[in-house]
């Protein structure tokens, strides 16, 4: 059911001045030196990422997302010297499947954003030839070509003019493609982002945007976690360019969530069984897709729908009395993956949690520092509550480092 105050959510109660110095450009030399701030149940401290484990609830279970960032921002020259840029979003055709998509040889069907777009004609053919060097240096042409331009899909064609040896699309991008650093940090990609910016988890291809959470942690930190017992698994959620959308309407439940494609195996939905009320995503977008998941239960149990497609405002439509217990609901997608004979699902959601949520699965968070008056900072609040401010002011007062590349906090209400 929807909130009854969801009218007297005001998107101006949701901001704070973040001056563009606190702004982390860079991250730190040492992923795991970064601050964090541990919140648990009102009670504030500070500390470094490394020691994490020590503030943990006990046999807590660690979700991380996966997914790995893909060099999405495309650059071409006309023949004319005008310079048109394709930033990737989402896989159209052969398939929607962004794993499956990567794995496309020949040509492809991209949604993109197209930056000056008013230079590139209907007609027009856009150009570039590449060298694929871990390929054994073939020398491929790539082409982009309008498939339609109400809908800013864009086919991209390649040839491999050395051998008649396939090249997937994974491999062209590679070469071919940049690294999209967020547009607020307001600077041009380096060769450095290409690790920084990636989770040392990270080997699911598909996101345009890093998980940016999961960044402060070191094979040290994951180490340390599992020599202490704390259990970790990995989930896929491929990250959209809609994560930096600011709000831009004062009716909340009017802004336009974005959508985004999550991943669960069989031993995701067995590991969260067993550890049901344990459950610690890393970032927003591990828990974006662990309350899907449940949502997904959901349309199960009610016999609404098979197809995995979470709506912005569907957990909203429900009396709490009415619900299926977290249990009753995963083991409900056991049961469906069963019947199609299939051990991963692949889903959409465009969930949006603000506050008013009642959280499902997640008992807490590790997250980063978000932009004022954004979705994340809703979310953040659905969680602790107008305890969010201290949060953010303690991150002020001490000298945090805010965004993507900044510091790190666990929020436990509980």
């Amino acid at each position: 059911m929807m909130p009854s105050s969801i009218n007297e959510i005001q998107l101006a109660d949701y901001t704070y001045d973040l001056p563009d110095e606190r702004i982390a450009k860079f991250p730190l030399n040492r992923r795991d030196e970064s601050k964090l701030q541990v919140y648990q149940q009102g009670k504030i401290t500070h500390t470094q990422f490394k020691e994490v484990a020590s503030f943990l609830p006990e046999n807590s279970l660690l979700v991380f997302n996966n997914t790995k960032v893909i060099p999405a921002r495309i650059h071409f020259q006309k023949v004319s010297g005008a310079h048109i840029q394709l930033f990737l979003l989402h896989p159209v055709a052969p398939t929607s499947v962004i794993n499956l998509a990567m794995e496309v040889t020949d040509t492809c069907v991209w949604e993109c954003m197209i930056g000056n777009r008013k230079r590139w004609k209907t007609k027009d053919v856009l150009s570039q030839t590449i060298e694929l060097p871990h390929l054994g240096n073939i020398s491929v042409e790539v082409q982009a070509t309008w498939e339609n331009e109400a809908e800013n899909y864009v086919r991209l064609s390649w040839k491999n003019n050395t051998t008649q040896q396939a090249v997937a699309f994974v491999d062209v991008i590679q070469a071919l493609g940049e690294i999209p650093l967020p547009p607020y940090l307001n600077r041009a990609t380096e060769e450095a982002d290409y690790e920084t910016y990636q989770t040392v988890y990270s080997v699911k291809k598909g996101a345009v945007a890093a998980p940016t959470a999961g960044l402060h942690f070191t094979p040290e930190v994951l180490a340390d976690l599992t020599q202490k017992g704390f259990k970790q698994d990995f989930i896929t959620l491929h990250v959209g360019a809609g994560t930096f959308q600011p709000i831009k309407v004062e009716n909340i439940v009017e802004h336009r969530m974005h959508n985004e494609q999550l991943v669960f195996n069989k031993n995701n939905i067995l590991q969260l069984l067993e550890n049901e009320g344990k459950v610690i995503p890393v970032g927003t977008t591990s828990m974006r897709a662990l309350e899907s998941l449940y949502w997904y239960g959901v349309l199960l149990v009610k016999q609404e729908s098979t197809d995995f497609f979470i709506q912005k405002l569907y957990p909203y439509e429900h009396e709490p009395e009415t619900l299926p217990s977290c249990k009753e609901a995963l083991t409900r997608i056991l049961t469906e993956m069963e019947r199609r004979g299939v051990d991963e699902i692949t889903g959409e959601t465009e969930i949006f949690i603000f506050p008013g949520y009642q959280f499902k699965l997640c008992k807490g968070i590790i997250t980063n520092y978000h932009q004022p008056e954004s979705t994340l900072i809703l979310l953040i609040a659905a969680l602790i509550g107008e305890d969010w401010r201290k949060v953010y002011q303690e991150a002020m007062d001490k000298d945090y480092r805010f965004l993507s590349y900044g510091d790190s906090s666990l929020l436990l209400p509980s």
